[in-house]
């Protein structure tokens, strides 16, 4: 709990609690959205809450009807329309494991939940220059409207669904 220090003119100090509020984020996913455009029958949802200390963020990504065998879900880091690096395994398979080892296996269809810390944070392509563990710049980059998650599948290997995560209440 955050507090707020308040000086009356008398000089006596009053702390007051200020409850911080978590930031709600969410995406829809669909193979419009991916770079280029995939059709399919596949849809999704991602939302997650960033903790109110900016050190966690704690997600929920559900998918069904994927055409092919999953292969991994991230966080990758770019602007609508365009592919970016994977800064953030969501979920991960024994065919493409997660470099940190802390995702969660991946359904064929299904939810997937998991929390992401500093430490699932690995570092972008080298022209992005995001390093690894650096959660806040993740977070920067989602609040800018920057990140997207995106589903990959062996028929759709760059990504079968794919929707920018974006801020829905602060």
């Amino acid at each position: 709990m955050r507090y707020r220090v308040l000086m009356s003119v008398m000089g006596s100090v009053f702390l007051v609690a200020t409850v911080a509020r978590a930031e709600q984020l969410a995406a829809l996913l669909t193979g419009y959205d991916e770079s280029p455009s995939v059709s399919t029958t596949a849809r999704g949802e991602f939302s997650a809450t960033i903790s109110d200390s900016g050190d966690a963020i704690v997600y929920r990504e559900r998918f069904t009807e994927l055409q092919a065998p999953i292969t991994q879900s991230h966080i990758h880091i770019a602007q609508p329309g365009v592919n970016g690096s994977i800064v953030i395994f969501l979920c991960q398979t024994q065919t493409n494991p997660d470099p940190t080892g802390l995702a969660p296996e991946c359904p064929q269809d299904g939810i997937v939940t998991g929390t992401i810390t500093a430490a699932n944070v690995i570092a972008s392509a080298s022209t992005q220059q995001l390093k690894a563990g650096d959660l806040a710049a993740v977070i920067t980059a989602i609040r800018a409207g920057m990140a997207y998650a995106n589903v990959h599948t062996t028929a759709s290997p760059s990504g079968e669904v794919r929707g920018q995560i974006r801020v829905i209440s602060k």
